[in-house]
């Protein structure tokens, strides 16, 4: 029998802080733990980076002395987005990177994902070697072998510089005029520089973090500023990051959303006129039909992952494929990257628009969206209830409905304590009355 992760989720260990395991004095012995792990291979160098949120600045020196205490070397980067953690950890050489965040989550919850020396998410055989060392008790080295921490100070100009060689170098962003979410979080360093050093006008919003603000009212997951202010701009689009920075949604110049989806398909079709694609692409189980039916178009295979980042990086490095993403903005360009980058997928989306030489709103057309709802449902029991059979069955009756021409997908959030409740078909009547039956019963269960 496999053995399962106690405190590790689908992207580290998220939760509110103050509240178990998101403590203090866990966190410090999760860095013992994760530097006793590392020290079995002989490697002790480990790069630190946070998004803005407040309790950032406890959970670093947390895990400072948590690392220092197993003989780890710490270089401290401060904010930066989560890639440019992952891109950091590779090119630097070190054994590991460390991001504290808590993604697209309100200030007050915090979490820790782990990187390992290629850039990548940890295995889960290695979170589950770290959590087997967190049940034992915690041993610090001989003082000669205590690690050391510094600071790198540079750390957010050499991430500038990689997202701005992503486009080739004959290109620019001259003669775009771009309105900028950063979600007051990690990107408030770096994206607006990216974005006016290649050549774009560039108009801020959301990029004055105070600790509390992180995700307030901004970001990708509060749309309808960053839409007014293209609309009041009149700018080409808009760009919004969440949190930390590695996931991406955009608006048009007529002031509609695109989605993951969308943008998804956008550099794919780029990416095969260039001849640059391999194989085929990775949505999840979220991902539209619409999406999969355009792909198709193209000439170009499409196969689901489940939902999670990390779940969609397998199955590209599985097939050896280089591009996937999810709806919500994960986008992965394994060409150039190791994990999601907002960045990353929004300079490819303008460099796909330069090269058609048309808007945001006429490029996304390929895409023939089918009508989709999602419902959160707060989850209150810590029991999995969609084994329940009223569940099972309110799921098979409304498959039934949709007649072969739509999905139901009901699942557990990785992140968050809500079951998300899907529905997507040709009927938009029926997909939302659907929706909400289904999400009633699973309301009353949950």
């Amino acid at each position: 029998m496999i053995k399962k992760q106690k405190y590790f989720g689908t992207d580290g260990i998220r939760g509110k802080v103050g509240e178990s395991p998101i403590t203090p004095e866990f966190i410090l012995k999760l860095g013992w733990a994760f530097g006793r792990v590392l020290a079995r291979g002989g490697a002790n160098k480990v790069l630190i980076g946070k998004d803005t949120r407040i309790s950032g600045y406890m959970f670093e020196a947390a895990l400072e002395s948590g690392l220092v205490a197993a003989g780890a070397d710490i270089y401290l980067l401060g904010p930066l987005p989560t890639p440019a953690i992952a891109y950091l950890t590779r090119t630097l050489r070190a054994s590991a990177g460390i991001v504290i965040s808590a993604s697209h989550n309100p200030f007050y919850d915090n979490g820790i994902k782990f990187f390992s020396s290629a850039g990548t998410k940890l295995p889960d055989e290695i979170e589950i070697e770290i959590e087997e060392q967190l049940e034992k008790p915690l041993e610090i080295v001989d003082a000669a072998n205590l690690g050391r921490a510094a600071r790198l100070i540079d750390a957010p100009g050499r991430y500038i510089e990689f997202c701005k060689n992503v486009l080739p170098h004959h290109t620019t962003l001259d003669g775009f005029k771009l309105v900028i979410d950063c979600a007051n979080g990690a990107t408030c360093r770096v994206a607006p520089y990216i974005f006016q050093e290649l050549g774009a006008k560039v108009i801020e919003l959301s990029t004055q973090p105070n600790g509390f603000n992180i995700n307030d009212q901004c970001g990708s997951t509060h749309m309808e500023h960053l839409q007014k202010a293209v609309l009041e701009h009149q700018a080409d689009l808009g760009i919004a990051f969440d949190g930390d920075g590695d996931r991406v949604l955009m608006v048009d110049e007529k002031g509609e959303i695109v989605d993951g989806d969308e943008m998804l398909y956008i550099i794919a079709k780029t990416m095969l006129t260039k001849k640059q694609l391999i194989g085929g692409i990775v949505g999840t189980q979220m991902s539209n039909m619409g999406l999969e039916i355009a792909l198709n178009q193209l000439g170009l295979k499409f196969i689901r992952s489940d939902v999670g980042d990390r779940h969609v990086l397998e199955l590209l490095q599985k097939n050896n494929w280089i591009l996937g993403g999810e709806s919500s903005g994960h986008i992965i360009c394994l060409d150039v990257a190791t994990t999601g980058d907002g960045i990353i997928a929004a300079l490819r989306v303008l460099s796909a628009l330069s090269l058609e030489e048309k808007g945001l709103h006429q490029v996304k057309k390929g895409v023939i969206k089918y009508p989709q709802t999602m419902i959160n449902v707060p989850r209150k029991k810590r029991k999995n209830p969609l084994t329940q059979p009223e569940i099972q069955k309110a799921i098979a009756l409304a498959e039934q409905k949709l007649a072969g021409k739509g999905r139901v997908l009901v699942r557990l959030s990785g992140t968050e304590a809500i079951i998300r409740v899907m529905v997507e078909g040709e009927n938009e009547t029926l997909v939302n009355k659907l929706a909400n039956d289904l999400a009633a019963i699973v309301g009353k269960v949950a």
